[in-house]
């Protein structure tokens, strides 16, 4: 082995992509009033997967692995501007981003 994976086994990726997607699932279902936590728990959420992905891609010695991670991470900038942009409108339509009192559509 070479390079950042030099002594670190796979496991304590595994064990680091848990800790961080149960942070984030704690995260979406401790707050569920700000919107905004709830974005960023959701990005964490990819980001663990993510950590698990390069890392068995790395311990295989397949890059498809990596390639998969580049696409996931090409959906989540797009959606954290598409949600950011939502966010935006709602707080000038609504003036605020509470979860509680966004609930109802008014067209």
């Amino acid at each position: 082995m070479s390079g950042a994976f030099a002594g670190v086994a796979l496991g304590h990726y595994l064990v680091l992509g848990a800790v961080l997607f149960c942070i984030s699932v704690a995260g979406i279902f401790l707050n569920r009033r700000n919107v905004i936590i709830l974005l960023m728990s959701i990005e964490l959420m990819l980001l663990a997967v993510n950590i698990n992905f390069v890392a068995f891609s790395r311990e295989l010695g397949d890059p498809s692995g990596q390639v998969f991670v580049f696409f996931i991470l090409t959906v989540a900038a797009a959606e954290a501007a598409i949600g950011l942009a939502i966010l935006v409108t709602l707080f000038r339509n609504r003036r605020t981003i509470n979860v509680a009192e966004i609930d109802s559509m008014k067209g």
